[in-house]
């Protein structure tokens, strides 16, 4: 299982919020750059960056920071946010971007979806945040009637490379992973799951650890590595130990 640092960027700055609300976030550092540079020196594998931005006004609005994470790190990077057409997924796979996810536009255009998943396998995550078992779209200020399972399986067998679960209510809280949510998501379908939200020590880890075999390939961690109530290089070393 790969331990994967987020980096929310609002205003360019690193930030955290509360359960998806825009109103309650924390600033951590305002060189999302050296902050990317500092998981990387801890060994993160992957980090997870998102434009919180972007994801509000429907086009991207960091890109200058985050292609200055790229030039600056050798981490493979995956970003979501704003990501709404075809010329801003090639735009961010030029750049560098490793993988780009789509949340937004995946429940309002599924042929653009299908169409990038087949010109860039491998490239493309399904990116769906949750609150009460409806998925929120447009930086979460608005729900919609369908299901994670409804929306996951309906993208079963297009190419995506993985699907990233977020449980919004857990988000930000340190209250603990939504295991049973994930792991429920990861069964369901035969496409790899990355748990996001909500993970609060090393224990969250092992419980994801516990049911990696449902298809849970790797989780987001946001505010815990930030307050310090785990450190990353902790937990890829409890993921490697096995």
């Amino acid at each position: 299982m790969i331990i994967i640092p987020a980096i929310d960027l609002k205003d360019g700055k690193c930030v955290r919020l509360l359960q998806g609300d825009f109103m309650h976030s924390t600033v951590y550092s305002d060189n999302p750059v050296d902050m990317a540079g500092h998981w990387q020196e801890k060994g993160a594998e992957r980090i997870h960056i998102v434009d919180l931005d972007g994801s509000r006004t429907g086009r991207p609005q960091n890109r200058k920071i985050i292609e200055k994470i790229i030039e600056k790190t050798d981490v493979p990077v995956q970003v979501g946010g704003g990501i709404r057409d075809r010329k801003t997924v090639e735009e961010y796979l030029a750049m560098g971007v490793s993988r780009v996810i789509l949340g937004t536009i995946a429940l309002k255009n599924r042929n653009f979806v299908l169409d990038v998943c087949n010109d860039f396998r491998g490239k493309i995550i399904l990116g769906i945040d949750a609150r009460d078992n409806k998925i929120a779209v447009e930086g979460w200020l608005e729900e919609t009637v369908e299901s994670p399972l409804e929306i996951a399986k309906s993208y079963q067998g297009c190419g995506l490379d993985s699907i990233v679960f977020t449980d919004i209510s857990r988000d930000g809280m340190e209250t603990g992973t939504n295991v049973e949510s994930t792991k429920k998501l990861a069964e369901s379908v035969d496409i790899p799951v990355i748990a996001s939200g909500g993970v609060s020590g090393i224990h969250d880890i092992e419980r994801l650890m516990a049911v990696e075999d449902s298809g849970i390939i790797g989780v987001i961690v946001g505010k815990a590595l930030y307050s310090g109530s785990m450190k990353l290089e902790d937990a890829i070393a409890r993921t490697r130990a096995g």
